[in-house]
């Protein structure tokens, strides 16, 4: 029987996260002043191989997991990644597979991740002006390697490939309507997220969330917008631009939570298993893994974990105590 939490929400989306580096430092996921050069990240022996990330995957698709999406850190760093989409493309079960990205090394492994199997691709982009990019990504890769690989992964079969925006007021608001221009040019899916206070690192203030609805208002002023139908438990609000020339979602955690229809589970590169983004403390399944359980036993811990799960900080943000300590983005992919 397939668990239902605390709060009656089932488990139908799993993000595995397979790596913690990343070779951008954006200041709202991994500031350089706290991820330096001297950060310890993960060695290798610690993150769970390809077979292990397939078994748990297997495993969590009988308890009703039907999304299964990719995030890192930067997923495309992890080694020969196609061999692992290709072993998680052949459990039947599953009937989506995703994979999100900053897009810096999409050029070369659009096509061989696209032929292993994988089916949707997500590519953070928060700004289009080149100086910007490199400030707000603390990287010195110019912005044309990211619109290449676009390029790479839409001539490769990718379509549409969804874009995500995080809005930060007096950072990148002043581009909204330049972001969807491109979109609707392009043939993308542009998301605009509310910035989030996701971990402790990354400087979060209320007055620097840009709302969802804020954000409707602005371009529904340029390019009139209706609702699409809801989909149901989307973290998305999505609206279709009435001129026909596509669909922009906004995503609105922290001014409408939409905690009651989460159906999340996340996995850290290391195999700690987290029932909310914003969750403090992970379920250490590697050990599990690895102490020669049974896939039964496996399969019986995540759903009384599950069953137990009764998060909701989005909806409690405000009467949360400030410096709680929650898990920072860059280990579990947002």
């Amino acid at each position: 029987m397939e668990p239902r939490d605390a709060r009656s929400r089932p488990l139908r989306t799993l993000r595995v996260s397979v790596t913690d580096r990343c070779n951008f430092r954006c200041p709202y996921c991994m500031p350089r002043e706290a991820f330096g050069p001297d950060h310890p990240f993960l060695p290798r022996s610690a993150l769970l191989t390809f077979e292990e990330l397939a078994r748990l995957t297997r495993i969590f698709a009988t308890l009703g997991v039907r999304k299964l999406r990719l995030t890192g850190g930067e997923p495309l760093l992890r080694q020969d990644l196609p061999d692992l989409v290709r072993m998680l493309a052949a459990i039947p079960d599953l009937e989506d597979l995703a994979l999100t990205t900053n897009g810096a090394l999409l050029a070369a492994l659009a096509q061989p991740l696209l032929r292993a199997g994988l089916q949707r691709l997500t590519v953070s982009l928060d700004t289009l002006r080149p100086d910007r990019f490199q400030r707000l990504g603390g990287t010195t890769l110019p912005l044309t390697q990211i619109l290449g690989g676009l390029d790479a992964a839409r001539d490769a079969g990718f379509a549409p490939i969804k874009l995500n925006c995080v809005v930060q007021r007096g950072v990148n608001d002043d581009e909204l309507l330049d972001l969807a221009a491109f979109a609707r040019e392009g043939g993308h899916v542009l998301r605009f997220i509310e910035f989030m206070d996701v971990g402790t690192t990354n400087g979060w203030r209320r007055d620097a969330v840009v709302s969802a609805e804020e954000i409707r208002r602005c371009l529904d002023r340029h390019w009139p917008l209706e609702p699409l139908a809801p989909t149901e438990n989307a973290v998305a609000h999505g609206w279709r631009y009435r001129d026909g020339k596509g669909e922009v979602g906004l995503i609105a955690s922290v001014t409408a939570p939409f905690c009651g229809g989460c159906d999340r589970a996340r996995l850290s590169a290391e195999g700690r298993l987290y029932t909310c983004l914003f969750a403090a403390e992970g379920l250490d399944l590697r050990g599990f893994l690895r102490g020669g359980h049974s896939d039964s036993d496996l399969a019986a811990l995540l759903a009384a974990r599950w069953r137990l799960r009764d998060d909701s900080y989005s909806e409690q943000r405000a009467a949360t105590a400030p410096g709680r300590t929650r898990i920072e983005m860059s280990r579990i992919g947002g």
